[in-house]
C-alpha cells in the first residue's frame, strides 16, 4: 500500500497527568503514516487523487494544542479517530508520538507510543 508520510512534527501540548505537566506544558514529536492509493495521484499529477500534507498537520496541530489529554495515547486515537474518519480514501493510519521530557526519572530521548487504526472493511 502507498503511504504519506510525515515525521518530526513538534508541537508545544498540554498532556500528561501530572499537575506541571498541564500546567507549563511540553514539546512533543509526532510522526504520522496515512496509507492510501496513490496511483491516480501519480498519473495525474493531481492534488485531489491524494490528501493533503498541509490539512493533515493542521488536523495533528489542532488536537495537539486545542487540547489537554491526561494520555498521549488518548492524543494518539483522537488524531487518528479524526484523519481517518474524514478522509474516505486513507485505508490506514499509524500515529506516533514522542514524549522527550517525560517525568521519568533517568536517561532516555523519549518515551512514546504507537498506534495504528485501519478502516473496518464492508
Amino acid at each position: 500500500m502507498d503511504k504519506i508520510v510525515m515525521k518530526g512534527m513538534k508541537f508545544f501540548g498540554y498532556h500528561g497527568v501530572l499537575a506541571w505537566e498541564k500546567e507549563l506544558g511540553q514539546i512533543f514529536e509526532v510522526d504520522l503514516e496515512v496509507e492510501l492509493d496513490l496511483e491516480a495521484a501519480g498519473r495525474k499529477d493531481d492534488l485531489k487523487y491524494t490528501v493533503s500534507y498541509a490539512e493533515l498537520f493542521a488536523m495533528v496541530e489542532e488536537v495537539f494544542t486545542g487540547y489537554s489529554f491526561d494520555l498521549i495515547e488518548a492524543v494518539a486515537h483522537t488524531i487518528a479517530s479524526r484523519i481517518i474518519n474524514k478522509y474516505l480514501q486513507i485505508e490506514r493510519i499509524k500515529v506516533a508520538i514522542k514524549k522527550p521530557s517525560a517525568p521519568i526519572t533517568g536517561i532516555f530521548d523519549y518515551m512514546g507510543v504507537e498506534i495504528t487504526r485501519e478502516k473496518l472493511k464492508n
